[in-house]
């Protein structure tokens, strides 16, 4: 594949927020620490306090990859394989080794494409510090959100326009559940792979993934790591005794006294005040109670800490009690597992789309608040995978890649106007229009000076009728071109589906079918993380 690049705010696809971060906008410094730069990050290095306990993190990632190994039955792909894994969870045990991480929802069959490319910024990252500080490590990590409970979000994927959906009826943590009822959304997505190129490898990793292990956590971790475990990838399930006793102090702390709540909301009225659109708002408490087939939400009633939708109550020595002997019952939410991940890693940096690098800005206060350190924010790479008949068709109609992220209607309009051998602006005659109603003006104006805003009315009434001419213009010579804007849509359709990014919609599977394992190096191999620009990887 060949790279190319343009820039996220060509685009049209990111938020203004993003945008303004990318472009360091100075109202927007409060917000963060240190800049997603190299700068930033030889900053941060000097400067860096891990509170995680490097022994714990050790011992149980050993003991998740242990399980899997032995869950996966003497399986070809099985995760011991990957020495660079082992060694990099052995790494984690030394203080000059840090954690680049990226964290996403279980979605089965690993979901839309950008599941599988916040691992890849989040490895080329690593590599690139690797080369900047020799002196130190820097551990790729993927964070498995295994104790979100919305089933609904990650129990189907989008495969070369067919929708996959694992029909079940789930409560409690997704990373709990036994995936033992996917058999027929298994065999659909096996069947749209085909049989041609690598459909064998995709077939055999799903299959195990999701046949061998009794939890959605470990098939997850299993699939990612046949994907990406060559490059010492290491995947982490959070939901774990000694991990959540590390974090038993804030638990209590915030559900007690809601800091939390008071920090997140103080900076949210800042942010309104910036322009920023709030992502996420902070409960009182901002921790769910879980048990299996149990995530639900902690509330404050009566001089009583209840569970919602449960007969569980706690008084307040109750409740300490409780997270003493089971601080794995405690569960935080989406603005609360930024500060347990940054508690349990070595963490330098955070990698993820646009929406969580503005809801990640709601939080400072509240790491500040806790004295941990805040992780440098860095958005995930973004690509178009453009195949080689896709290209040739957008050269044939005389367009760049970069063009077919205007939205349909303004790219047909732009096309016609290009290509059409009639000229369909009127810019030329309205400023002729334009120079004879300035003249019109004077003249009123010398007559009677309050006549004024009456010809500058009639010209913007003719201004919108010139307009609507022009529209009019450019429909009837589409009616021309129809069948060349025809072929057009349908390429921009299967490019962008919905008119949305591709990277959000579809599965890797066809590429990976097309491409092997070489879809996953073009991948690290062209990302740069630090350039902040959407890639085009263009099939050669």
């Amino acid at each position: 594949m060949e790279a190319s690049c343009i820039s996220y705010k060509e685009t049209g696809f990111f938020s203004p927020t993003v945008i303004d971060y990318l472009e360091n906008r100075t109202d927007l410094q409060p917000f963060y620490g240190q800049r997603p730069d190299m700068d930033g990050f030889a900053q941060l290095l000097k400067n860096k306090k891990v509170v995680a306990n490097r022994e714990i993190l050790h011992r149980i990632l050993t003991k998740q990859y242990t399980h899997n190994t032995e869950e996966a039955d003497n399986s070809k792909l099985k995760i011991q394989n990957s020495k660079l894994v082992a060694d990099n969870i052995d790494l984690l045990k030394e203080d000059n080794t840090y954690t680049i991480t990226t964290g996403h929802q279980l979605n089965i069959f690993a979901g839309p494409l950008y599941f599988l490319y916040k691992i890849a910024t989040a490895i080329k990252l690593a590599q690139q510090l690797k080369t900047a500080h020799p002196d130190k490590n820097f551990v790729p990590v993927y964070w498995m959100a295994s104790e979100d409970h919305d089933f609904a979000e990650i129990n189907y994927t989008n495969i070369g326009g067919k929708k996959v959906h694992w029909w079940y009826e789930a409560s409690g943590a997704t990373g709990r559940i036994n995936p033992d009822t996917m058999r027929q959304a298994l065999n659909q997505y096996k069947g749209v792979l085909g049989m041609e190129g690598h459909a064998g490898e995709v077939a055999e990793i799903v299959e195990t993934a999701y046949t061998k292990f009794d939890k959605l956590a470990d098939a997850t971790r299993y699939l990612v790591n046949a994907l990406f475990g060559d490059y010492g990838l290491v995947i982490i399930d959070a939901d774990d005794h000694e991990f959540k006793q590390q974090f038993a102090p804030i638990m209590e702390q915030d559900i007690i006294n809601q800091n939390s709540f008071k920090n997140i909301n103080a900076t949210n009225e800042q942010l309104v005040k910036r322009g920023v659109h709030i992502q996420v708002n902070p409960r009182e408490i901002n921790f769910f109670y879980l048990k299996d087939n149990l995530r639900e939400r902690i509330v404050f009633e009566q001089d009583h800490y209840e569970v919602m939708n449960t007969d569980t109550r706690f008084t307040e020595a109750e409740l300490k009690q409780e997270i003493a002997d089971y601080p794995e019952r405690f569960s935080p939410n989406v603005v609360m597992r930024p500060l347990y991940q940054e508690c349990i890693l070595p963490n330098i940096a955070y990698i993820g789309g646009g929406a969580e690098v503005v809801y990640w800005l709601e939080l400072k206060s509240n790491f500040d608040f806790y004295k941990v350190d805040f992780p440098i924010l860095i958005l995930r790479n973004s690509a178009l995978v453009v195949r080689k008949e896709q290209a040739a068709k957008i050269e044939r109609m005389d367009l760049s890649v970069a063009d077919l992220f205007k939205q349909t209607d303004s790219l047909q309009s732009a096309w016609i106007k290009k290509h059409s051998n009639h000229n369909l602006t009127l810019q030329q005659e309205w400023r002729e229009m334009s120079s004879i109603f300035e003249k019109i003006k004077l003249r009123s104006y010398k007559i009677d000076p309050t006549l004024s805003p009456s010809a500058a009315a009639v010209q913007a009434r003719l201004k919108r009728a010139v307009d609507n001419l022009e529209k009019k213009l450019i429909r009837a010579e589409k009616r021309n071109y129809q069948v060349r804007l025809e072929q057009l849509s349908a390429v921009k359709a299967e490019l962008f589906p919905k008119d949305s990014l591709q990277e959000r919609t579809e599965n890797f599977g066809l590429m990976y079918v097309k491409w092997g394992q070489l879809f996953i190096d073009q991948l690290v191999r062209h990302f740069e993380p630090l350039a902040f620009e959407f890639t085009i990887l263009s099939e050669e």
